[in-house]
């Protein structure tokens, strides 16, 4: 077996220091985790959340370089191509003081591949998970997965004895509204340990004194209290008062006062996620609109002209701020697959999508709802204002409806919705996890996030072979031709790729994460 050997002494953002200082570090965002349950929600701030209490087999640093995590050693077989081998830590111990080994991988692993977890596209091509031995582990993929490991970088480790004794074997049905003792308790091998939990009113945090990377991370944030503000007013204000010391969503009309305050400092990064619109093309009639016996989003000219009726630039000058970059992809930058050609931004020619609006029968146009989150993006629902004004000029009569995340994403996966916002950020660097999520027909292995009811039993095909396609310049022509179907049908009404602006007290030392997930063992306090 030939292993990929990585040492974790040159991959730390932040070199080993020890316990230099010891203190309390007081967090707020936007909006709060969804769910403890590791396999339940696959959702930025949730995941964030998580990673203080949790860990997977490889995790991402704070500039978003793979680094070993419960794993040591990873990489493909020499014998076997279809196979790849991991060397678990050992030593570790989750926060009830049980051991963490190979069982509790397994477990874990064929866990997030169950029909309610949000994870099992990551694990599509999993044939099997397997021990080799206490401390090896054997994934073997329905032939040769090139980019296995960049699937586990949020993939969280569970204590198979604790899930089974606290009956959460079976992952939390979020979407179905499901209550489980997983959603709501934590026993991690993470480097804090749960103290408290009340959603969307705190969640504090401690030192696990007992953490394998005590001495190799700074450590110094010793405890976390984690208050979601949904108020951007409030939030700020908490920021400025000291009430907090970090808050990772500064709003952009605050961004010059937060920066020019006493103590006080912002930094700012593109973010790797996309903010877009999404729209039901796939069922005969719909329920959201005023049209009886059809559904005018299934035409093809009316989605290119919603598409270029919407201003990317002045939702980036008016509403942003500046503080964002338009988009004409639904893939950041950062992903392979990703070309500055696809990206380009569709010039706004409210003309010409009349026209389109006019060919496709509806000259008078139409009403439906928009579904929008309101805590979840920066300035999400903001964003869903402006663009009812810019459809508007198209005869596109829209009907806002924002809401709380926890309401509005299980309008998607469970098909309530017939237009919506969504943002995707992608954790494995490549177009294979944005086809498995969006663009894949909805069934029990993919698409669970495609709430465009499109359907394309040839491209699910090309999309499924991905996994297994080692010669990377034939994927990557295979991606390519998948981007062009995506384009050139309009699935999706892309927006803007996301800059992130985090505020904090000067004393907080850190880098922007492009994942927007602070991972509070590498933060040092001045």
């Amino acid at each position: 077996m030939k292993l990929l050997k990585t040492l974790l002494a040159t991959t730390m953002l932040i070199g080993a220091s020890g316990i230099a200082q010891a203190e309390t570090l007081r967090w707020a965002r936007a909006g709060d985790s969804l769910t403890l349950d590791p396999h339940a929600q696959n959702e930025g701030p949730t995941s964030a959340l998580a990673h203080q209490i949790m860990e997977p087999l490889i995790m991402r640093d704070m500039t978003g370089k793979v680094v070993p995590a419960l794993a040591t050693e990873w990489g493909p077989s020499a014998d076997n191509p279809n196979e790849w081998h991991f060397k678990l830590r050992e030593g570790v111990k989750f926060h009830d003081g049980a051991d963490f080994d190979s069982e509790d991988a397994v477990f874990s692993l064929e866990r997030a591949m169950t029909k309610d977890s949000d994870f099992k596209e990551l694990l599509a091509s999993v044939k099997s998970v397997r021990a080799d031995g206490k401390y090896g582990l054997i994934i073997e993929t329905n032939g040769p997965n090139p980019i296995m490991a960049n699937n586990l970088t949020n993939m969280f480790m569970m204590d198979k004895g604790w899930a089974e004794a606290n009956n959460a074997v079976k992952v939390q049905d979020y979407e179905g509204g499901e209550e489980t003792f997983a959603a709501r308790n934590a026993n991690g091998t993470g480097p804090y340990k749960l103290v408290s939990r009340e959603p969307d009113v705190k969640t504090v945090m401690t030192m696990n004194e007992n953490y394998w990377g005590k001495d190799e991370f700074p450590m110094q944030v010793t405890e976390i209290i984690y208050t979601p503000i949904q108020n951007q007013a409030t939030r700020v204000a908490a920021l400025l008062s000291g009430e907090v010391d970090f808050i990772q969503d500064v709003p952009v009309q605050d961004l010059a006062r937060v920066d020019g305050a006493d103590g006080l400092k912002v930094q700012t990064a593109p973010q790797n996620r996309v903010i877009f619109f999404g729209m039901n093309q796939g069922d005969a009639d719909l329920k959201a609109d005023d049209v009886d016996g059809k559904n005018p989003l299934a035409d093809l000219r009316v989605r290119q002209a919603m598409n270029m009726a919407i201003n990317r630039e002045a939702i980036k000058k008016i509403v942003m701020r500046d503080q964002s970059i338009p988009a004409g992809m639904i893939s950041p930058p950062f992903v392979n697959g990703w070309t500055a050609e696809l990206d380009a931004v569709p010039a706004t020619d409210i003309e010409k999508a009349k026209g389109l609006m006019a060919d496709a029968g509806y000259a008078d146009g139409f009403s439906i709802r928009l579904d929008c989150p309101n805590d979840r993006y920066i300035n999400d629902e903001a964003i869903c204002q402006a663009a009812v004004g810019m459809l508007a000029q198209i005869g596109v009569k829209v009907q806002l409806d924002a809401k709380p995340k926890a309401q509005h994403f299980p309008l998607i996966n469970n098909l309530e919705t017939d237009f919506y916002m969504l943002g995707w950020g992608v954790p494995t660097y490549d177009s294979e996890y944005i086809f498995n999520f969006l663009v894949h027909t909805k069934g029990e292995k993919y698409g669970s996030w495609n709430g465009t009811r499109f359907s394309n039993p040839e491209l699910d095909k090309v999309i499924e072979s991905l996994a297994a396609e080692t010669d990377l310049p034939k994927r990557n022509g295979m991606i390519a031709d998948i981007w062009k179907v995506v384009q050139d049908e309009q699935l999706y009404l892309p927006i803007h790729h996301q800059v992130l602006n985090w505020g904090m007290a000067d004393k907080v030392d850190t880098v922007v994460a492009p994942d927007d997930a602070a991972k509070f063992k590498y933060f040092k306090l001045n």
